[in-house]
Formats: structure tokens, sequence, C-alpha cells
């Protein structure tokens, strides 16, 4: 089983595992070969806060923003219009 993050936020079993993985502390998520993410985890750190999704719809509504460094494309679009790209994912 795999815990995974919902879209209320909130963890659960899943027999799936995640697409994504995420950050809990600064609300982002990217994909799981994200070289910024990989770093940090590589460092020892990181890894506590870690968090993981099925799909970025989910990522999405639960809070959590575009990893600036993997998905750079999506960041941008999100850092101009925040409620926008919520609002067009959701």
């Amino acid at each position: 089983m795999y815990r995974l993050i919902g879209p209320d936020g909130r963890p659960h079993e899943s027999e799936t595992a995640g697409a994504l993985g995420g950050h809990r502390r600064l609300k982002g998520y990217g994909r799981l070969d994200c070289p910024s993410a990989l770093r940090w985890i590589a460092a020892g750190h990181y890894v506590r806060h870690r968090v993981f999704f099925a799909d970025e719809s989910t990522a999405i509504a639960a809070g959590y923003r575009p990893c600036a460094r993997c998905l750079p494309d999506r960041y941008a679009e999100w850092k101009r219009d925040p409620a926008g790209f919520r609002a067009a994912r959701a």
C-alpha cells in the first residue's frame, strides 16, 4: 500500500503508487525525478516532508503549486494567475 494525499489535503492509502511528489511545508509538487527534489533528498533533507499524489489535479485541489524546476511552464502559468491556474485544472 502507498500513502497518497487526496484532493482534500488528507493522506489516504492506495494500491497505486503516486505519479507526483511534493513537499508538505512548501506546498509544491513536481515529477518524481525532479532534479531539485532529488538533490535535497540526497543531502538528507526533504524526506520527512515528502508527500505523493495520484495526479496533477489532485495536487492542485489539495492546494499545492507546480515546481519551478521540473515543471517550469506550469509554474510560470501558476505564478501569473494562481486562482486561474487552479480553476482551469479543477
